[in-house]
């Protein structure tokens, strides 16, 4: 196919990229005969289009993720992990040509795409050392009457459904664990940002990953093949990342064949700031948990709540570094905030501004879209939200920081309750007494406390309540992967 590109892309020569189906090793075209676009968001200009699958590739590829699962599953657990280093290794030795990749097809910050691309070749080191540790356990019954043996053995074929945000990150932190666990998957990457999964795709087979372990499929019809893959009884799990809205329902789908889930939904992050804060590293806290990735993460800081002693101060300070963020295409050296991933993303920002500014609130910095080619919106920072705002209520995913104070502990542990997401809090005190205090009453599924990034291959990452179901990394992110079988026995 022909691909048109720009200057920026015909450096990375996105000729070698694939950009059809991947199923059993074989790429393919779409059976639909069509192809999307993929734009770049920092111009709004069409750099590629990959294939269009249908329902009936769909069900192919579960069956060649089926017919290569025995085989998979009994490779030595030493094997799978030296499979799955060597593409640590080759992540790393193409962080350049990745990140830039990522950089093109989502918009964000070179800085911010090297971080990911490490930040996605770690899962793949770690679950290489978590296969060979997936151990069971033997123990005698209370009785007496005989042993209790129990071992984890691979669920079966996994359907692996990931967002345009962090297009490596997403895939390999499902991708990883499924593998070291003995599964074999299909991955549907967001339409947004296929390229990246493709690129991964061919560099998971030069790893030595065999033909239909891993299979990915693009498609704009996403609900009906989702669904058409769920209804396969050969499918037997589920792990989907992102909005609570499209987790209802495929939740919903799944309970038709009682498959497996495992979901990371939307967040509403709240940052605790306390009077008794550091406040240079509660700023820089900040930059980091409201800035990675523009603001475009479900793990983004979104309500901010500073103690009402402090909160002019912070809120300056906070507004000053936000407005000196260099604004730009992602891809350019030096520039510290890209594009939003589309155009509805800017409108959905300036509306949530314009609604919070029409209940009170002022406007520090930002707060007007950018004129220009490509999905531009400013760092923002707002104060005095009130608690009827969008912008409280809703999951931001932009460079927008709203603050309001706050006077005491219960205050603030009641305000960063009030809502129906719980995936992670940040909270900054010097009081480590009282960080731990609020931690513990904070429901959410993780905290970072006097630190505005906790994301870590190693640390289980999920949330509670409606953000979402299960636990991905650490230990428990191969479990997800596993049934737990039990067998009596007398000896």
């Amino acid at each position: 196919m022909t691909l048109h590109t720009t200057g920026f892309a015909a450096a990375l020569d996105l000729s070698s990229i694939p950009t059809d189906l991947l199923i059993g090793g074989r790429w393919r075209e779409g059976s639909t005969g069509k192809r999307i676009d993929v734009l770049d968001p920092s111009t709004g200009a069409v750099i590629a289009g990959v294939a269009d699958a249908g329902e009936d590739d769909a069900l192919d590829a579960v069956a060649a993720a089926y017919e290569a699962g025995p085989a998979w599953a009994a490779t030595a657990p030493r094997k799978r992990s030296e499979i799955l280093r060597r593409c640590f290794e080759l992540m790393i030795e193409q962080r350049e040509q990745l990140a830039a990749l990522i950089s093109l097809e989502n918009g964000k910050s070179l800085t911010d795409a090297r971080g990911e691309v490490t930040y996605a070749a770690e899962f793949f080191r770690w679950f290489s050392e978590e296969a060979v540790r997936l151990n069971g356990d033997i123990s005698r019954a209370p009785s007496g009457a005989n042993r209790i043996v129990v071992q984890h053995q691979p669920i079966g074929v996994a359907v692996l459904v990931t967002p345009w945000n962090f297009p490596a990150a997403m895939a390999t932190r499902k991708i990883a664990p499924a593998l070291a666990a003995g599964c074999t998957c299909v991955l549907k990457p967001a339409t947004e940002t296929p390229l990246t999964a493709y690129a991964l795709a061919a560099l998971y087979a030069e790893a030595g990953v065999p033909d239909g372990v891993v299979n990915v499929l693009t498609t704009d019809r996403a609900g009906p093949l989702v669904s058409a893959m769920l209804h396969d009884r050969r499918v037997r799990k589920l792990s989907f990342t992102g909005s609570t809205e499209v987790g209802r329902k495929l939740l919903r789908e799944a309970a038709d064949t009682i498959v497996s889930c495992s979901m990371e939904l939307g967040g509403n992050a709240p940052f605790i700031v306390f009077d008794d804060a550091d406040l240079d590293a509660a700023i820089e806290g900040a930059m980091i948990a409201k800035m990675r990735n523009g603001g475009e993460a479900c793990t983004a800081a979104n309500r901010f709540y500073v103690q009402r002693g402090i909160i002019d101060a912070f809120s300056e300070r906070l507004a000053a570094r936000m407005g000196a963020l260099k604004v730009g295409p992602g891809y350019e050296e030096g520039v510290e905030c890209g594009p939003l991933i589309n155009r509805g993303a800017v409108d959905r920002n300036a509306a949530l501004v314009t609604d919070a500014v029409s209940r009170g609130a002022t406007v520090l910095t930002g707060g007007q879209v950018i004129e220009r080619d490509g999905f531009y919106f400013p760092p923002t920072v707002i104060s005095h939200v009130g608690p009827d705002a969008r912008m409280r209520n809703e999951e931001i995913f932009g460079p927008i920081a709203a603050i309001t104070a706050f006077d005491t502990e219960d205050e603030v542990v009641t305000a960063a309750n009030d809502t129906e997401y719980g995936l992670i809090a940040y909270v900054y005190t010097r009081d480590l007494a009282r960080g731990l205090r609020v931690s513990e009453r904070i429901e959410a599924g993780m905290i970072g406390l006097n630190r505005g990034l906790a994301s870590d291959p190693a640390a289980p990452f999920g949330g509670v309540k409606q953000s979402g179901l299960g636990r991905e990394g650490a230990h428990h992110g191969i479990l997800e992967f596993c049934e737990t079988k039990y067998i009596a026995v007398e000896w």
